[in-house]
């Protein structure tokens, strides 16, 4: 679908705002992502432990092909070692469940439960991996094998800043405006999803301190967007250009900032978002 181009360039007009300007906002949604590329699960609430990543997030990669990844030196990899939606968008055509306590993994297509199996076994991990090989077919690149991260590391895009992502829902709506057409925050992939902020203004916020429920985060950069998020989380259809949707309207293709926790806490859907 091509994107509508307006006259000029322009950021939304709250992104110049000053930080002491912010209004309170509202947490709407809370999400974890398991697998990297899997489908996002909603949460009603979570514990934040200050200086850890986000519970039970990007704890595991499928690995297309050898990375070179080593889990006794754990180190950063791009995401095209991977199983990602950027490139292998029917990924967003499984619906995902973990349960942490289990370290159990369900992948569902079109409703159906085809595999369910504990990660923490080996025949377990060779169940998904075996499915995965079936549903991707000759997309796969290479062997495929479900990594675990070790302790203190985590499949993040951004291995500095990827502890916790925040997405302004009031972003996405004025992109919506500005691309003529609905776009499915799940898109985005973020943890925390707000509402309440005038659109653009959390990008403007690096360095800042921010409460959340009882918790309380630093928010480190912004969160620059690739191809993965042109990928329709309900169909796995390509169906929209939003990096260029970004582009166009805004100069630069950030949606979304990267935070680390500060303070531990509880956060839940329906807490206050404030400066700190």
């Amino acid at each position: 679908m091509p994107v509508p181009v307006p006259p000029a360039p322009v950021s939304p007009a709250a992104s110049t705002a000053s930080a002491q300007a912010l209004p309170t906002a509202t947490l709407k949604a809370i999400y974890r992502h398991p697998v990297k590329g899997l489908s996002p699960e909603a949460l009603d609430a979570v514990t934040l432990e200050a200086g850890a990543f986000f519970p039970n997030d990007r704890l595991y990669a499928v690995e297309n092909g050898p990375s070179g990844f080593d889990p006794d030196a754990p180190a950063y990899r791009p995401k095209t070692a991977f199983l990602m939606l950027m490139r292998d968008a029917r990924l967003a055509g499984l619906a995902s469940r973990y349960e942490p306590e289990t370290a159990t993994l369900t992948l569902a297509l079109d409703g159906h439960e085809a595999v369910r199996a504990d990660l923490s076994t080996a025949d377990g991990r060779a169940e998904v991996e075996a499915f995965l090989t079936f549903y991707m077919g000759e997309e796969a690149r290479g062997p495929l094998r479900l990594l675990t991260a070790p302790e203190g590391f985590r499949f993040t895009d951004s291995v500095r800043s990827g502890f916790l992502s925040l997405l302004n829902l009031d972003s996405v709506r004025d992109l919506e405006v500005r691309m003529g057409a609905p776009l499915d925050p799940r898109r985005f992939r973020m943890n925390l999803h707000l509402e309440g902020w005038p659109a653009g203004a959390e990008l403007e916020l690096a360095g800042q301190r921010l409460k959340v429920g009882t918790a309380e985060i630093a928010v480190l950069k912004r969160t620059e967007r690739c191809a993965a998020v042109n990928v329709n989380p309900e169909t796995a259809a390509r169906d929209l250009n939003v990096v260029k949707g970004l582009m166009v309207a805004y100069g630069h293709t950030d949606c979304g900032i990267y935070a680390k926790v500060v303070r531990s806490g509880r956060v839940a859907v329906g807490d206050t978002v404030a400066l700190a």
